[in-house]
């Protein structure tokens, strides 16, 4: 929950229902940070957070995490205080229109409707109440199979402060604290017959659901998602050339990936778990969300993948070792490597996420999130925060320096707030904008305007930053964030590395030349 005025009647709420142990409150003061927060909370425990503020700007600095919980399919709810409804238009101040204000990117905009004192207390509690499970519903995707973003806008009239004259208690609800109304979850089940006689890969995208039908295939697999056969090198398979692919979750990395997803020599087929599929170049076959397979994938196109991923994992591990100054892929290396069973992992956008799948596959028994849904570098310390305050174990972010500066205030944690009981954030550092050394716009050509426009350096002294936050702070060398990340954080911590970013363009070239 945000502070504000608006709210009150739902601040003194739920700080009565924590008091009491019913829920776990969260307070910011950035509206923004409190979004991804929750974005975090919900992607680590896999409930519906709410996220509580005043009216107007407030609401709309939801915006960014609203657009990520919507294509993430994570259930966040904007519980949204407003004015009464007839303020519209008046000139009243703080008064904007906000029911309705994310469009399509929520699954449902709802209203609770003005309390009214006239109206029986017993009426109000049936008709909220229903309103939230409701809301819930929408959230979850019980209905749909399509969890996602919610608007909760709950206008209230004055005075928003409890009124001790009337006494009445917290309004009860089912007998056994069963639902107001219970809802079934849908279950979506559509089988998609797939050939496996033909030479066929697997891409794992984001939000894929475990596929054991699949378990003989060669998959290249995103470090958010399952690896359901062996594992293919994403760099190996500019090398092959299947005959079929099989798309499970959503695709947000690699071109080597969208180039064989967009050949139209290749046949390919969706699986995944929701109502909506995948498919950016219009090649796809055929939908599902299973697979009922036939026929079985010939040895020797599973010998011949086995062997190109065995040679593209040896040459970017051999070509790290020689490459003289640490960057990035160093240090998502010793963080992949330092990872054991009950971790958590959440990897920042832009380079932090390519490079652990460059540097190591997924793995049984670690938890790895990242926000893919529309790949922003927004609010990702917040959502690192949220994911470890749901995880009992430890939690490692690794991001970019531009993803920490972009949400340094996700670090700004009150006193007495729930803080994570074991998080490290690691920070490799280039000074700017790594990933665009290695895209169009670091081609020497473009040296003249590169480094102001694309690579943005801001020389910020992280350590005076955490400083101001009472985080603790170190700077610390490949070698030493191995060490550093043998043990763990007793609270809140950040390792920092100096990485180089200049060299990586020539680093990714002679990785990809000594795969072939």
């Amino acid at each position: 929950m945000c502070p504000g005025s608006r709210n009150a009647p739902l601040a003194f709420a739920l700080q009565a229902a924590d008091a009491e142990g019913r829920l776990r409150l969260h307070m910011r003061i950035d509206e923004r940070t409190a979004g991804f927060l929750a974005i975090g909370l919900a992607v680590s425990s896999g409930r519906p957070v709410p996220v509580v503020m005043t009216s107007g700007t407030a609401v709309a600095n939801l915006g960014p995490a609203v657009l990520e919980a919507n294509y993430a399919r994570q259930p966040l709810i904007v519980l949204s205080a407003n004015r009464p409804y007839e303020m519209l238009g008046s000139g009243a101040n703080q008064t904007v229109e906000q029911f309705g204000l994310f469009g399509s990117q929520v699954r449902a905009a709802m209203s609770l409707g003005l309390a009214e004192a006239e109206e029986g207390y017993r009426r109000q509690n049936s008709v909220w109440r229903a309103a939230v499970c409701r809301v819930l519903a929408a959230a979850r995707g019980t209905r749909s199979g399509n969890a996602g973003p919610v608007q909760f806008d709950i206008p209230l009239r004055e005075p928003l402060v409890p009124d001790a004259l009337r006494g009445e208690s917290f309004p009860p609800g089912r007998a056994g604290g069963k639902p107001w109304t219970a809802t079934q979850y849908a279950t979506l089940d559509v089988p998609l017959d797939i050939d496996l006689t033909p030479d066929t890969v697997v891409i794992s995208g984001h939000g894929a659901g475990h596929r054991p039908e699949l378990a003989e295939l060669p998959t290249v697999a995103e470090p958010t998602a399952p690896m359901h056969g062996p594992a293919l090198h994403p760099l190996a398979l500019s090398l092959l050339r299947p005959r079929q692919a099989i798309i499970t979750g959503r695709p947000t990395l690699h071109r080597q990936v969208s180039k064989v997803l967009a050949d139209p020599d290749v046949t390919v087929y969706a699986l995944t778990t929701g109502p909506r599929w995948p498919d950016v170049s219009g090649n796809v076959v055929g939908t599902g969300t299973r697979a009922i397979t036939a026929g079985a994938p010939r040895r020797e196109w599973l010998e011949h993948c086995a062997e190109l991923n065995a040679k593209a994992c040896r040459v970017v591990r051999d070509e790290l070792a020689r490459h003289p100054k640490p960057t990035g892929l160093h240090v998502a290396a010793v963080v992949m490597d330092a990872l054991h069973e009950g971790d958590q992992l959440l990897l920042g956008a832009s380079n932090p996420v390519r490079d652990a799948a460059l540097v190591s596959y997924p793995r049984p028994g670690i938890k790895v999130l990242s926000n893919r849904g529309v790949a922003g570098i927004d609010g990702t310390v917040s959502t690192a925060v949220g994911a470890a305050l749901s995880h009992p174990g430890r939690t490692v972010a690794l991001i970019g320096d531009l993803t920490f500066l972009h949400d340094a205030s996700g670090l700004l944690l009150g006193p007495g707030e729930p803080r994570p009981a074991d998080l490290t954030i690691v920070v490799a550092n280039d000074d700017g904008g790594g990933i665009f050394e290695t895209l169009e716009q670091g081609d020497p050509q473009y040296a003249g305007v590169f480094e102001r426009v694309f690579g943005t350096p801001h020389g910020m002294d992280l350590a005076a930053l955490c400083a101001a936050y009472r985080v603790p702070h170190r700077q610390v060398d490949p070698g030493e964030l191995a060490v550093e990340l043998a043990g763990n954080a007793h609270g809140i911590r950040v390792l920092e590395v100096a990485t180089e970013r200049s060299s990586l363009r020539e680093l990714h070239a002679t990785v990809r030349a000594g795969i072939g």
